[in-house]
């Protein structure tokens, strides 16, 4: 295993469990010219070269492969006091409405543009988006972040994909809210106990993959090509808020809450970006590989596994860890290692189920078994490591009723 150098910290309790390949990576990052701090959060696990829950604060020099072809991944939370659909009623419901096209009505070419530019918020007026989807598009914050470039040649498809989860770790859940631990953060986030929470973890789809290849191997320290990147990387991060919108919108429909004035509130949190940031009073760029932001009083998510719970936090604003927690669980298993293992543990039909009873709605029998929960290190140990580091507090946790990976 690699010695940390003096610019690196790993936030873990001795019984979260770290892959030596995992820790490997982030000393070899953390020792790149430029680089003044690496964090490695407690779900820290091995990518394709870079580790995944991690944050990277470089000083001049702007690492796309550090963002990766997921660009603008992240989870949304929509608190639902009140549900209208429960069970059989909305398992069916989220079964019918995920099995087909989100925006039929609406052209290529105009809606991609509409994201790509403006995110959530261009949905509102977009000819062919349904009224309620409208407007909750419109209670989106103001994008103030760099203005996009132009998306990139022949990309139009991309908006067919557009309320798709995709594959890997993400998913569209629809949860109870479990425990509350702080009843007035959690219900500036619409969380009430006994009540629903719809969740989102999707980014750009194969769009960021795009932009990552025009910038692949390439150390940027010119300005120029830092913001000739950061506008599409902006593009592609914007089009990933709007997919996450959109994808929610889906279950809020399915649970007979699409309204705005059926919902609680929420938050939308980008996992997988670059954007300056003030690091021992310098200029830095601070990069996130999975990792979620947590500014001082922000709420903020940690996903468990489709089997175990989703922890809601406050960040606590810390410097040193670059304003920035724990995305998720981690996994401890690969995909191959996950599939080969639990195809000889477990029947398909199984899976369809989890083991606290929440059903699982997925067409892709080896998407089953890559992503069992015990492919994933437990939630608790992550979670009790940020708050034992002083990283963020517990505001409410979320258990899966239906979780829908297609």
């Amino acid at each position: 295993m690699s010695t940390l150098p003096p610019n690196a910290r790993v936030v873990a309790t001795p019984d979260v469990w770290m892959e030596t390949t995992a820790l490997d990576q982030l000393a070899q990052v953390a020792a790149r010219l430029g680089c003044r701090r690496a964090v490695g959060l407690p779900d820290l696990h091995p990518g394709r070269g870079i580790p995944v829950g991690a944050a990277f604060a470089f000083a001049g020099v702007v690492h796309p492969a550090l963002v990766g072809g997921d660009a603008g991944c992240g989870a949304r939370v929509i608190g639902v006091p009140r549900a209208r659909r429960r069970g059989d009623a909305l398992l069916r419901r989220l079964d019918a409405l995920t099995a087909r096209p989100a925006l039929p009505d609406a052209d290529d070419a105009a809606l991609l543009d509409a994201v790509w530019h403006a995110g959530p918020r261009g949905l509102v007026g977009l000819l062919g988006a349904p009224d309620d989807l409208q407007a909750l598009a419109a209670l989106e914050p103001t994008d103030d972040g760099p203005p996009s470039g132009p998306p990139p040649p022949d990309a139009a498809h991309f908006a067919s994909q557009l309320g798709t989860v995709g594959g890997g770790n993400h998913f569209l859940e629809v949860s109870r809210v479990a425990d509350v631990v702080d009843e007035s953060a959690a219900a500036a986030c619409g969380l009430h106990r006994g009540g629903v929470a719809v969740l989102a973890h999707s980014g750009s789809r194969g769009l960021g993959g795009v932009v990552a290849q025009r910038w692949a191997g390439r150390a940027l320290e010119d300005p120029a090509d830092q913001a000739t990147y950061r506008a599409e990387l902006q593009g592609a991060v914007r089009y990933a808020r709007a997919n996450r919108l959109i994808i929610a919108w889906r279950a809020l429909v399915a649970l007979g809450c699409a309204r705005p004035d059926r919902i609680g509130g929420g938050f939308d949190r980008v996992h997988n970006t670059v954007e300056p940031f003030t690091h021992a009073g310098e200029a830095v760029w601070l990069h996130r590989k999975g990792a979620a932001p947590a500014d001082a009083g922000q709420p903020t998510v940690v996903l468990g596994s489709r089997g175990a719970w989703t922890w809601v936090l406050e960040g606590a604003g810390d410097a040193d860890t670059l304003c920035s927690v724990a995305h998720g669980a981690g996994r401890r298993m690969g995909r191959g290692e996950a599939i080969a293992k639990m195809k000889h543990r477990h029947a398909r039909a199984d899976l369809r189920r989890t083991d606290h009873g929440s059903h699982v709605l997925c067409d892709d029998a080896e998407l089953l078994f890559a992503e069992h929960p015990r492919a994933y290190k437990p939630i608790e140990p992550i979670v009790a490591s940020l708050e034992a580091a002083g990283l963020a507090r517990r505001i409410a946790a979320l258990e899966p009723m239906v979780t829908v990976k297609r």
